[in-house]
């Protein structure tokens, strides 16, 4: 059982370290995309702009997470108890 607690704390460690960058990257793809999206012909220029609107929701999403993810876990550890 020991096993899993620790298998678990690391996978969370993991995670909280790497969901601000993939946040950042996600948000500034979302930027690249829109920017390109001004280039080209208006047939194409929605798909692209919802692709990147998509793209910097996403990385909003990420983000609000990982920064509630502590209150979150607390929380629950209070309800579980």
């Amino acid at each position: 059982m020991a096993f899993i607690y620790d298998l678990l704390l690391s996978w969370s460690g993991v995670l909280s370290s790497i969901a601000p960058i993939i946040s950042l990257m996600l948000i500034t793809a979302g930027g690249i995309v829109y920017g390109l999206a001004q280039t080209q012909p208006s047939e194409v220029k929605g798909k692209w702009q919802t692709a990147a609107i998509g793209l910097v929701i996403g990385g909003l999403i990420v983000g609000a997470v990982w920064g509630s993810a502590t209150a979150i876990r607390d929380n629950a550890a209070k309800l579980l108890t």
